[in-house]
């Protein structure tokens, strides 16, 4: 048992009075929250949190790190990736990504929402380090192959499932890849195989899905033409990209929108009125690396959405490190305080992947993971593992 306080203790929603000291156990578990320290008291310069959730990564593409040019815009960008995700070895792809995950838990992250297209990631779920919300990503934007696309999907959740049995911190769910990428009658496929299962979209990351949804013209028009792909089941709603494929999803799915980069007030609006359980996960790195653009923070603070963050995968991030992210949202907007930005990077995190009964706060009986952060205010943050 180690009694542990510091200059600042962040409870995961709020900063703690002065003076709080954590009891823990040597396996991590918080068993007693007292008003003062003792003399036996272990006292850090610095920050104690929770440990971090991410709530979007893909850690199958690791091994994709620096393969894609910064700044190129989302449609090139995407292009890339099935062109190049294959040229690599198995044991080239596992390495990778057992770096990554490594990396990943070193910058302090105990729970994350990992994108899957195929089940390689189930090695790095056997490890039991981490808290796992596996999002069994369908493509098919041809209704004709919906049924088709969904059995492969499922059979990949299948793969996870049978992991999970007796694996409390490992989940899975079918959720669609993005508007400009699914069917309807794929939307619905996945909307009906866990009617409360968490939903994870990639969300107006570029404009150009807006574009394709108006009048089906611009890039994402010239990307499916490009892959071959058959959009002519597709027919423009002379909508915006969520107002258009929402209604597809039931309101009684947790719903995480991913990227928001070019989300507008419409689009909030929109989301609040059709469910009440929406989290919008951002990306920031990864947004400035693909589109050198930021979402609009200041605006999806004042209409008081459930904001969250995720890293997105190597092949659009430096590194896999909410911390990193936190610190770029703080560069760009530094009237955000660290009692806000710390509280996305961990409660919101935990209560988007449904996991605030174990992560994502300082509680008596919780084994939330304590970090230690120190140098906040500079441009590279320290973070440290301590409990």
């Amino acid at each position: 048992m180690r009694l542990i306080t510091a200059s600042s203790i962040h409870d995961g929603q709020k900063w703690m009075p002065s003076g709080t000291t954590l009891a823990v156990t040597d396996e991590g578990i918080i068993t007693d929250i007292l008003d003062t320290p003792t003399e036996h008291t272990i006292r850090y310069d610095g920050v104690l949190c929770p440990g971090f959730v991410n709530v979007h990564c893909h850690l199958e593409l690791s091994h994709m790190k620096g393969v894609a040019a910064e700044g190129t815009g989302l449609i090139p960008f995407l292009k890339n990736i099935p062109q190049y995700r294959n040229n690599y070895t198995t044991e080239q792809k596992q390495e990778a990504r057992h770096t990554a995950f490594e990396n990943m838990l070193q910058n302090g992250v105990v729970a994350v929402g990992d994108i899957a297209n195929t089940d390689d990631t189930k090695d790095l779920r056997t490890l039991g380090k981490m808290h796992f919300q596996t999002f069994v990503e369908a493509l098919g934007f041809a209704d004709s192959g919906a049924e088709r696309s969904m059995g492969y999907a499922t059979a990949t959740y299948a793969s996870f499932a049978k992991q999970s049995i007796n694996a409390k911190q490992l989940k899975q769910s079918i959720v669609p890849h993005a508007p400009y990428s699914v069917s309807r009658s794929l939307f619905r496929l996945i909307n009906e195989h866990s009617p409360s299962g968490i939903i994870s979209i990639h969300n107006q990351e570029s404009e150009e899905e807006n574009k394709y949804y108006y009048n089906k013209s611009g890039l994402v028009n010239d990307l499916l033409q490009s892959l071959k792909i058959d959009d002519s089941s597709f027919v423009p709603t002379g909508k915006r990209s969520l107002a258009s494929y929402m209604p597809l999803l039931s309101p009684e799915h947790r719903l995480v929108l991913v990227h928001n980069t070019y989300s507008n007030l419409q689009d909030i609006e929109f989301a609040v009125q059709h469910s009440g359980n929406v989290h919008w996960c951002l990306c920031p790195n990864a947004n400035l690396y693909i589109e050198n653009r930021l979402p609009d923070i200041d605006m999806l603070v004042k209409a008081g959405v459930n904001l969250c963050v995720g890293t997105d995968s190597l092949a659009s991030n430096h590194q896999l490190s909410i911390m990193a992210e936190l610190a770029t949202i703080k560069k760009y907007y530094p009237a955000l305080s660290w009692e806000t930005l710390l509280t996305w990077g961990t409660n919101n995190g935990a209560q988007a992947l449904q996991l605030t009964d174990v992560v994502g706060s300082i509680a008596t009986g919780r084994k939330p993971g304590i970090l230690h952060i120190t140098h906040i205010d500079s441009s590279k943050p320290a973070v440290k593992r301590i409990a």
